[in-house]
């Protein structure tokens, strides 16, 4: 007994079973290097190691038609639900004085050692990407401060070629924009155009990554999430009960993020720039879309004037799906959407989006380089 509980206690025992509680240190130490050195870290990780990892993996996981990532979180749940169980189950037999008390002291070894195990992965897989050199110094876009003129003739842009797109696209009953294919068609459509960015950025090659149907996309409704990418598995998984004429979008988004663009504003532009690639009508009207909302809100924001003035130019197709767009989410506003954001806002501030869920309208930047590109104003 006593010779036991030395080994439990000598420094060579506790090593042995507390070493995973290191990788938390060295996964620090690697974000700090990485935040020191945006270059090193796009040469050694985000050009060198990620795309070893990601290209792969990724590909085998899309052979499936499901979410791997997803039925992962179902077990662990599970496992988690019956570990709780057989807790609650052995602390009633130890009070009513039939057993011994639960060993809490495992509990607690196996959530340190899990979280710390899943930090330093998470760190290693996707992680350090946050801190490589944004978009605009692969794209040759000139971000800087721009007026609310400019701000509007961009929304002007987007709103007269929403107009054109939305003329014949297919409608439910109430009149509201639905895609034509079913996922596994929007899926290979978003797979194949994602694809042509390589032609004008090598930051952005073709990976054999398909987006995916998340099977509970209720859930992902009621945190108001529209797509996630998944560390591990590297799945873009997609929220199949978003309004359809957002999917595409969400679909480029989440392939961005296989790419290694991590940051939620780049993710968005480059999700963007692959729609319009598209031949489909229906994708490049959900990337335009896109665009619209979050440079319209930064319109609404600076200048109200001018946005009533480009609101005015939507047509009457534009505005249903806006509308049952904000209908649907309204859904679902209330403590978990709460408790949602908040986790996500503390999550891009942990990871170089000093701005929270804020950097979302960063986005507009990107357009607006973009806009005075494809102008010739720069």
């Amino acid at each position: 007994m006593r010779a036991a509980v030395r080994e439990r206690l000598c420094p060579r025992g506790l090593l042995r079973r507390w070493w995973p509680v290191l990788l938390t240190p060295a996964g620090l130490l690697l974000v700090w290097l990485a935040r020191r050195d945006p270059w090193g870290t796009e040469r050694l990780f985000s050009e060198g190691l990620y795309p070893l990892l990601a290209r792969p993996v990724g590909a085998l996981t899309s052979l499936l038609p499901f979410s791997l990532f997803e039925m992962g979180v179902i077990v662990l749940l599970a496992a988690a639900l019956l570990w709780i169980g057989r807790g609650i189950f052995r602390l009633t037999r130890f009070l009513r004085g039939r057993g011994e008390p639960p060993g809490f002291g495992k509990t607690l070894w196996l959530l340190v050692n899990g979280l710390s195990i899943l930090f330093f992965l998470f760190v290693i897989t996707c992680g350090l990407n946050y801190y490589r050199p944004e978009f605009a110094a692969f794209s040759g876009l000139a971000v800087r401060d721009s007026s609310a003129e400019e701000l509007a003739a961009l929304c002007g842009e987007l709103a007269l070629e929403a107009n054109a797109l939305r003329e014949g696209l297919p409608e439910d009953a109430s009149g509201v924009m639905r895609l034509t294919e079913d996922f596994s068609g929007n899926a290979a459509r978003a797979r194949a155009d994602f694809a042509k960015l390589e032609e004008d950025y090598n930051v952005l090659p073709a990976f054999a990554i398909t987006p995916k149907p998340v099977l509970n996309s209720t859930l992902m409704s009621m945190a108001q999430i529209t797509g996630e990418f998944t560390l591990l598995t590297f799945e873009a998984n997609i929220n199949t009960l978003a309004p359809d004429y957002s999917v595409p979008a969400t679909m480029c988004h989440e392939l961005a993020h296989t790419r290694g663009f991590m940051r939620e504003d780049e993710a968005n532009f480059i999700g963007y720039l692959a729609c319009r690639k598209s031949d489909s009508p229906e994708f490049r009207y959900s990337g335009v879309m896109l665009a619209l909302v979050h440079a319209e809100n930064r319109l609404y924001a600076t200048d109200r004037e001018l946005f009533f003035q480009v609101d005015a130019l939507l047509s009457d197709g534009v505005r249903r799906d806006f509308a049952a767009n904000n209908a649907y989410w309204a859904r679902f506003e209330g403590p978990v959407a709460e408790v949602s954001t908040a986790v996500n806002n503390t999550y891009l501030r942990a990871n170089n989006q000093s701005d929270g869920v804020k950097s979302y309208g960063r986005m507009v930047d990107l357009l607006l380089a973009d806009y005075r590109q494809r102008h010739g104003m720069e």
